[in-house]
């Protein structure tokens, strides 16, 4: 009895120890952020503009299929209709689509201009303009919004072709040019075949410009091909991704080829 009286505080001592070990939490979940969200739903529904407003709460979004308008507005609640082609103004960059569904009719306007959100702050490249006819009673609405660059232009890739003729070292110093573009932040950066070169593009459905490109200066021979290239490249108007491959092309029929590399 005496010996199990002596045993008694380490028993205790070990039943303490082992109540005081927690169980592992499970590993938290992370939600996917709401640009996360976006960006998957404009993958998987080839959604090319999305515009807002606020004071009423609105939303657009444009897709290769379907047209869809949801808001807060009482009886506005949400509107989809078939994708149409857009009519373009002649003397500047504004597009009026045209959607008539069964309960409504909506015109949509999107022009290039500089848009502050009014609640937000946040600034958009273009202003969209709403109007819903409903019973002969026209609702008008204003707000902001942006072409979404497609996300396959992000990667990196390596020129193949120049013009219709196959490129290699001899044509151009140490590397064959590339271009490594980002579609997040609409910007570029790359090797020319003589200088290193950055710049932004501008993105709209069905065009792709580069533009605002910078070079280094180095003194290039004259049997480089780099003048060429940025020739070619700062003409761009028209992309295809298609085979790992990006193909660009201007109105004149010049054209790049590029390899994805990574």
């Amino acid at each position: 009895m005496k010996n199990w009286i002596q045993l008694l505080p380490i028993v205790l001592l070990i039943i303490g120890c082992k109540s005081a070990v927690t169980v592992p939490n499970e590993a938290t979940k992370t939600e996917p952020t709401f640009a996360y969200k976006q960006q998957t739903e404009n993958l998987e529904k080839g959604i090319y503009f999305r515009g807002n407003g606020n004071e009423p709460d609105w939303n657009l979004k444009i897709s290769e299929k379907t047209i869809e308008f949801t808001s807060l507005i009482p009886g506005f609640a949400t509107f989809t209709g078939n994708h149409v082609e857009p009519l373009r103004a002649m003397d500047a960059n504004v597009k009026m689509y045209r959607v008539t569904t069964e309960a409504v009719t909506m015109i949509i306007q999107i022009m290039q201009q500089e848009c502050v959100n009014t609640m937000s702050g946040e600034k958009s490249s273009y202003s969209v303009r709403i109007e819903i006819v409903k019973n002969n009673n026209s609702t008008f609405l204003s707000g902001c919004g942006n072409y979404i660059t497609d996300p396959r232009l992000h990667d990196i890739w390596v020129l193949e072709e120049l013009n219709g003729q196959k490129v290699s070292l001899a044509d151009f110093i140490k590397e064959l040019p590339n271009l490594e573009i980002n579609s997040s932040t609409n910007q570029f950066m790359g090797f020319a075949g003589c200088n290193r070169m950055n710049g932004t593009i501008f993105f709209e459905r069905g065009l792709l410009r580069f533009t605002n490109t910078i070079t280094t200066r180095m003194a290039c021979s004259s049997n480089n091909k780099e003048n060429e290239f940025l020739k070619t490249l700062q003409s761009t108007t028209s992309y295809k991704v298609e085979n790992l491959r990006l193909i660009l092309a201007n109105p004149s029929g010049e054209k790049l080829v590029f390899k994805k590399v990574d």
